[in-house]
């Protein structure tokens, strides 16, 4: 059997991290890395002490027909990025790493293209977190430099609009 790369060793993680979501569309796992430390894990579920979609039955964005990337205000979830990012100090946030994986609820496939959110974006920036990870495939990633969404000042606003 042949070794798991790095990447993917953590990616399987955050993926195991999304079994715990409550979402009834997609759920994410996060994980936090840095030094080879895992520093926090986040997937997508209610705040605490209220009751989650699966518990419910029913997602508000679907009763209300809300595209995906549209009308998160609606969304009783907390998104795996925040909660990881809420679970961690941000001094150890600092130059690390998040990987990010999300799976179909209705079909159990990746997510495809998947990307936080531009409310997630923020919070990443402001988390002082240097990359994301996204899983495409078991195997296939990408990387997104957290640097070039600062440069590109705009483009969060741009997507936001765009979706």
């Amino acid at each position: 059997m042949e070794r798991v790369d790095k990447i993917n060793y953590y990616l399987d993680i955050a993926e195991s991290v999304a079994e715990r979501g409550t979402c009834l569309r997609n759920n994410y796992g996060s994980i936090i890395v840095k030094n080879d430390e895992i520093i926090s894990t986040g997937y997508t579920g209610a705040p605490r002490g209220r009751k989650n979609c699966i518990d419910l039955g029913y997602c508000t964005r679907q009763k209300y027909e809300m595209p995906s990337g549209k009308g998160y205000e609606r969304c009783r979830s907390v998104h795996s990025e925040q909660n990881a990012i809420i679970s961690a100090a941000r001094k150890d946030m600092i130059g690390s790493t998040l990987y990010l994986v999300g799976i179909n609820k209705r079909n159990g496939e990746y997510v495809k293209d998947n990307e936080p959110c531009s409310f997630c974006k923020r919070m990443i920036i402001n988390a002082g977190i240097e990359k994301v990870v996204m899983r495409d495939t078991k195997k296939e990633y990408r990387v997104q430099e957290v640097d070039n969404w600062i440069k590109q000042d705009d483009t969060i606003f741009k997507e936001e609009n765009e979706k």
